[in-house]
């Protein structure tokens, strides 16, 4: 069996297993999803280190002789990993992309995200359910998806012990990985002065008006490009910052309030987090960082 990462004809010509133009369609289709990945990120102004990581993931991708589900189905997320140029990250997405042919985080930075449509892709999960999951619990991904299922206490109404255990194993083997308990978790998260400065930072530019904004499709009739985007690095993090367009957001009028920022330490998966203005208790008037109000007390010396 030929290895992860051996490179081969990319003509579409037929291997002698008959299945050539299937691994090449594949495999063009995950590389050409990562390539626009890194356009966006160039035209949003992002450092360009990352750039090129996703343009270097994408030639390995391109140039592979097995399928990329193949690989995540036989080795996991391990046999992506090793192959050249494809870190935590870039794995993850990889195997979001193969387990329901689209990728949340290039659907929202084109502000073409839709987590209803993305979660109906797994089999156990209608509209109703889909809905809830978007608009009640916030939901955006595969991988939120997953680790709000673990969370006994997640108020999923409607989804019963079976039916949770089912798609809990579903997203698993779709994600290429054994069930999350037994990970321990994986991605680390940057201090919460950190995070305020990001936060800051992004507010501050937004209101100058000098960062890139986009035309989210959800919650936007008028198609108007209101969504500012902010691309930072420091030292080896990388975030990603924009305002909260969700349904309570909208409903709440805090769409230019809530700031969800993204997070992803070099050779780690991404994270997320909701930085919004605290509206009682000691840090009333300050920004904190949901679930982690405690820290931003300690931060700001009122522990």
């Amino acid at each position: 069996m030929p290895r992860a990462g051996t490179q081969g004809r990319d003509d579409g010509a037929e291997r002698p297993d008959g299945r050539g133009r299937e691994v090449v369609a594949g495999n063009l289709a995950v590389a050409a999803k990562l390539r626009a990945y890194a356009d966006l990120l160039e035209q949003q102004g992002a450092d360009g280190f990352r750039e090129k990581a996703y343009r270097r993931a994408a030639d390995t991708v391109a140039a592979l002789d097995r399928p990329v589900g193949e690989i995540l189905d036989e080795e996991g997320r391990a046999g992506l990993i090793a192959l050249p140029g494809v870190g935590k990250g870039i794995a993850g997405a990889i195997a979001e992309m193969v387990a329901s042919g689209r990728w949340a985080q290039l659907e929202r930075l084109s502000g073409e995200l839709s987590p209803e449509k993305l979660f109906q892709t797994i089999p156990g999960i209608g509209p109703k359910l889909a809905e809830r999951l978007a608009g009640e619990l916030h939901l955006e991904t595969l991988e939120d998806l997953e680790a709000a299922l673990h969370l006994e206490a997640a108020p999923l109404k409607g989804l019963g012990p079976r039916r949770r255990e089912a798609i809990t194993a579903i997203l698993a083997e779709r994600l290429g990985r054994p069930a999350l308990r037994s990970q321990g978790g994986d991605v680390p998260q940057p201090n919460v002065g950190l995070l305020l400065q990001v936060d800051d930072m992004y507010r501050t530019r937004a209101a100058a008006g000098t960062l890139r904004k986009i035309a989210p499709k959800r919650f936007n009739p008028t198609g108007e490009a209101w969504l500012p985007v902010l691309h930072a690095r420091h030292d080896d993090w990388h975030f990603t910052a924009l305002y909260s367009n969700t349904k309570l957001a909208h409903q709440l009028d805090r769409t230019h309030d809530w700031v969800v920022i993204y997070f992803q330490q070099e050779g780690h998966g991404e994270g997320r987090c909701t930085v919004v203005t605290e509206s009682h208790g000691p840090m009333k008037g300050r920004r904190v960082v949901r679930g982690r109000e405690r820290d931003c007390q300690e931060a700001a010396g009122l522990a």
